[in-house]
């Protein structure tokens, strides 16, 4: 059935849109070329999204033939969306443009297992900074994403699998967000954001099924099955570091003791161990994420007897529990990301795939994530900022 005339002008009007994000400033004539539409309704389209704020005309084409054309972009003023990164050592807080240009930041430090102030006031004022950086007022911003260790359970709107981020477990917490915020909020899993930001901007872009595996802060997964996340009942999909595999003891009770086999064989914290028990004795002092960090590059980029075996026994343990997930869901792609993978480049990418090779039917190709600053927060703007379009480039009301 035909759509309307309001309808189809929608469309028109979101695929101009959607080519000017993408390409970035365009003439009209280029907008018509690419959407298809005669050289009269390419001018109508324009004059009407720069009527309603969402366009503007931004200088001319130069160094072609003939007379210089107007060129058109998004309005980057159109729209504001935020998010925020929470761990239980800071908040991490970023406003973005409708374009996805940040445009303010903010850290809090949130240190202490006991929170010296509320959650409710810890967001709010991490959010307020960032917000004040980008020369803004809290109402300016459409939308906020905010990403934690672990998930909202929906059924209980209660924070599971994450006991080590302190103040976020009462169950009041949302409907108290809600109260003192003044745009719609979104709560989502860290990891599964990382994945988000590697479908939009990385090394899955063009992939409707693939496996995120993180490891960093700790061990974790996303699932994106045909094109969106799959969260699973309580919102605990993903939640890998609790799985028991083979060569890890078997942990009961893994939810209270914030532990799990799969952690335990393959997670940051275990990479020092492994030196040590190998007999490395430069083994760097501070955070265990940013020591596994250095250990896994190091062995990457210095061949030496001692890196090569510290690298293939990570990658074989890596790939143990790797082969559990591609054997069930299998995926099409598997993404390498935090910094305990990354740091290992095409080296440990290139060990892991040739253990899980062998380790498993289903044989996914592996890639190194793309997206390495700030991975959770990009991943948050990006949903926030999805939504945002969604509502500001609808046309048709």
């Amino acid at each position: 059935m035909a759509g309307t005339p309001r309808t189809l002008r929608a469309m028109n009007d979101r695929a101009a849109l959607d080519l000017l994000l993408e390409h970035g400033p365009l003439s009209r004539t280029r907008i018509g070329k690419l959407t298809g539409l005669s050289k009269p309704t390419a001018s109508q389209l324009l004059a009407r999204l720069e009527a309603s704020g969402l366009v503007l005309a931004t200088g001319t084409s130069e160094g072609r033939p003939g007379p210089n054309a107007q060129l058109y972009e998004v309005d980057p003023t159109a729209a504001y969306a935020a998010g925020l990164d929470v761990t239980p050592e800071r908040i991490l807080a970023a406003v973005a443009d409708i374009t996805g240009r940040t445009v303010g930041s903010y850290e809090l430090p949130t240190p202490g297992r006991r929170p010296t102030q509320p959650v409710v006031r810890q967001v709010t004022d991490a959010l307020d900074g960032a917000v004040k950086a980008a020369g803004l007022a809290r109402g300016d911003v459409h939308r906020l994403v905010i990403g934690t260790p672990g998930a909202f359970d929906p059924n209980t709107g209660r924070l599971r699998y994450a006991s080590h981020l302190p103040g976020w477990h009462t169950p009041a917490l949302l409907d108290e967000l809600a109260a003192v915020l003044p745009m719609p909020v979104e709560y989502e899993n860290d990891v599964n954001l990382v994945a988000v930001a590697e479908q939009r901007l990385g090394a899955a872009r063009g992939h409707e099924d693939f496996v995120l595996l993180w490891n960093e802060g700790g061990l974790g997964a996303a699932l994106v099955l045909g094109g969106r996340l799959h969260r699973g009942w309580t919102g605990g999909a993903g939640e890998v570091g609790f799985l028991p595999v083979p060569g890890a003891p078997l942990v009961r009770h893994v939810t209270k003791a914030n532990s799990g086999g799969y952690q335990e064989l393959a997670g940051s914290q275990a990479i020092p161990h492994l030196a040590r028990e190998l007999g490395m004795t430069d083994i760097p002092s501070g955070p265990y994420a940013e020591a596994a960090a250095v250990l896994v590059a190091r062995a990457a980029t210095e061949d030496t007897v001692l890196n090569r075996l510290l690298l293939q026994t990570y990658a074989t343990r890596l790939a143990t529990g790797l082969a559990s997930l591609v054997s069930v869901l299998d995926p099409e792609l598997v993404v390498l990301s935090g910094a305990s993978l990354t740091a290992g480049g095409d080296t440990l990418r290139a060990l892991v795939q040739d253990e899980l090779e062998e380790l498993a039917a289903s044989r996914p190709r592996l890639v190194v994530g793309d997206v390495r600053e700030h991975p959770v927060l990009r991943g948050a703007l990006e949903s926030a900022l999805a939504a945002t379009r969604d509502e500001v480039f609808d046309t048709s009301r």
